[in-house]
């Protein structure tokens, strides 16, 4: 069976393409936002800022199972972020051995910026819905998302 080459195509070919689409869709969007606005950040390296930002510091394993990557990935993820000023690296007050990951003042002002273009890209993807529309998506999707989740 071919790929589908338009939004219905993939709607009726179940929910699962559909959502991947449109995170592939969400993930260009953001980076190209980003970009426009002079931050060269890929989407989980700003994911990881804004856990940062929102939870405050903590350790790359922690960081790691909350974005679903694996600790290389993290730490790799981490060290692009510590080079460009956005977190830094400081001891864990009850652990010698163990690191906290926090958020820079720059990476908080760039939090700020990925926020900014976050909310564009939402207002764009939801500007053909009414309010009630919005609201129904939302339930859905959390919905959905629960009953995945009790599975595990």
């Amino acid at each position: 069976m071919p790929s589908p080459r338009t939004a219905s195509d993939t709607a009726a070919t179940g929910p699962g393409l559909l959502i991947h689409r449109i995170r592939v869709e969400w993930v260009r969007a953001l980076e190209q936002g980003l970009r426009m606005q002079g931050l060269e950040l890929r989407f989980t390296q700003a994911q990881a800022l804004k856990r940062l930002v929102h939870d405050g510091p903590k350790c790359s394993g922690d960081l790691a199972r909350e974005l679903d990557h694996d600790a290389g990935a993290m730490t790799r993820v981490i060290d692009q972020l510590v080079a460009l000023g956005y977190v830094r690296r400081n001891p864990d007050a009850h652990d010698r051995r163990a690191l906290r990951i926090s958020a820079t003042d720059a990476g908080i002002v760039a939090w700020k910026t990925i926020h900014a273009v976050q909310q564009r890209i939402t207002e764009r993807a939801l500007q053909h819905l009414d309010p009630d529309q919005r609201q129904t998506l939302m339930t859905l999707l959390a919905r959905m998302l629960d009953s995945l989740q009790a599975d595990h």
